[in-house]
């Protein structure tokens, strides 16, 4: 016998919103409902609409919980309440179409009745959805690194961003790895940021070369930590901060305090842990809109690098064929053919 639906009051932008969420009692991880997610994304509201505010959103979604299958929504889902709104995405393809912005914490609450755990949103505002305000450096860490290696890193970068002008704020990916942010000004488009953020990385790896590696391709990273540059290109997104993880124990991608990185582990940001500890001490995050920064002294890394020789990196392989991209050919693959 289906569970009785239950609705949760929400402050709206006109007025307080009531979000049915059906199934309530849906176990998206185990001993942890749908309903406990609706909750969970109230009790953050103020953090988690920093992070997605004003922003095209992918949403991950699980209709059986995330022990079953999963599919990602770039179109906005069918029902979508009057107040949401959507904006226009370019996409590499060329192709555009609508996606869903979340203005208010009651659309994101909707997502959750259609069982989306993890919120994507792009690094641009509405109102110029082809130059990103927000740079996302994920260092992810490969087989035989720990979290205590990911974080040297993650200072180390948090150095060289600061002397690039630069505001960086950091989290944890709710997995392994560590994400470092900055808002700047929208002067330049995705590639030119993609660029930007290649020059970064290649300076981090010269500085930490026995820790840090820019390879696109597995088997050439050991065991270092990845500096994953292509997410910087178009339609590559990150989990938002405060978004929870299909992972076990219903993990949080969580913003941190840099004094206080050394000391957190992974496993202490989760959808029953999180709301105590941000009403306990506040948003990490709390000052990043108030710290926009300029992108030049990162171009400038880029151009640097292409005077000494150094080109563009490999794209996705979803992505067309792009200008001065070397070849799509795994290393081994390169050579057995040769």
């Amino acid at each position: 016998m289906a569970t009785t639906a239950k609705h949760l009051d929400l402050p709206g932008g006109d007025g307080a919103r009531s979000v049915r969420i059906s199934s309530p009692d849906r176990e998206m991880w185990p001993g942890i409902t749908k309903w406990d997610l609706a909750r969970y994304l109230a009790a953050v509201a103020d953090g988690f609409l920093r992070a997605v505010g004003d922003r095209p959103v992918t949403l991950q979604r699980f209709p059986q919980g995330t022990d079953g299958e999963e599919f990602f929504s770039k179109n906005p889902p069918k029902g979508a309440p009057e107040w949401a709104r959507t904006v226009i995405c370019t996409y590499p393809s060329g192709r555009q179409h609508p996606q869903l912005v979340i203005d208010e914490i009651a659309t994101a609450v909707w997502a959750v009745q259609m069982n989306t755990v993890t919120f994507h949103p792009w690094p641009v505002r509405t109102a110029n959805a082809d130059n990103p305000d927000e740079i996302r450096i994920d260092l992810d860490p490969q087989p035989g690194r720990s979290f205590a290696d990911v974080v040297t890193a993650a200072f180390a970068l948090r150095d060289l961003m600061t002397e690039l002008g630069l505001t960086p704020w950091v989290k944890t990916s709710g997995n392994r790895g560590l994400h470092v942010f900055a808002r700047v000004t929208p002067d330049h488009e995705f590639l030119e940021v993609r660029h930007g953020v290649i020059g970064i990385a290649r300076e981090l790896e010269r500085r930490l070369p026995e820790l840090v590696t820019t390879a696109w391709w597995k088997e050439e990273r050991g065991e270092k930590i990845f500096v994953d540059f292509n997410q910087a290109n178009r339609d590559r997104t990150i989990a938002a901060a405060y978004s929870p993880r299909p992972l076990p124990g219903a993990p949080v991608s969580m913003p941190v305090r840099w004094e206080e990185l050394s000391e957190v582990s992974t496993a202490d940001f989760t959808v029953l842990t999180v709301p105590g500890l941000l009403e306990d001490h506040g948003d990490a995050w709390a000052g990043i809109d108030d710290a926009v920064g300029t992108f030049e002294a990162a171009l400038g890394l880029w151009d640097t690098d292409v005077a000494n020789g150094l080109g563009e990196m490999p794209f996705p392989p979803e992505y067309p064929k792009m200008p001065g991209e070397p070849p799509r050919v795994q290393p081994s693959r390169k050579k057995m053919e040769g």
